[in-house]
């Protein structure tokens, strides 16, 4: 099992950064997982946003967010980054941590075992 708690979320104007952290623990090493940042907006369904693989090389990004989002992972720390640049208000979403151990589908949050609980990012005009 793995348990993964997101935090950095927040409030922030149009055009400003954050950086979310989404910690994992549990039996199952984190550092052999493929980890992910989805979103889901009020009323919409849940969306992919961004995933790297165990060895940090190679991440992918949904074209919403390519150029401005960047995801970096420390596996020492068990630990995925999320740095969010030139926020817009339609960034505004409950941001996701997930890990999988699967190699397909990777877009998809059917591929993905684990999820955190959460972390409301809001983004203001």
């Amino acid at each position: 099992q793995v348990q993964l708690v997101e935090s950095g979320g927040g409030l922030v104007q149009a055009g400003a950064s954050l950086r979310l952290s989404c910690t994992g623990s549990g039996r199952t090493l984190i550092d052999v997982l493929t980890m992910a940042w989805f979103r889901q907006a009020p009323g919409k369904e849940r969306e992919f946003v961004t995933a790297i693989s165990w060895s940090g090389g190679s991440p992918y990004y949904a074209d919403s967010v390519k150029g401005r989002f960047t995801i970096s992972r420390d596996n020492a720390k068990n630990t995925v980054y999320l740095q969010m640049n030139s926020l817009k208000p339609e960034d505004t979403a409950v941001y996701y941590c997930a890990a999988t151990s699967s190699v397909v589908a990777l877009t998809t949050g059917a591929a993905y075992s684990y999820w955190g609980q959460g972390t409301q990012v809001t983004v203001s005009s």
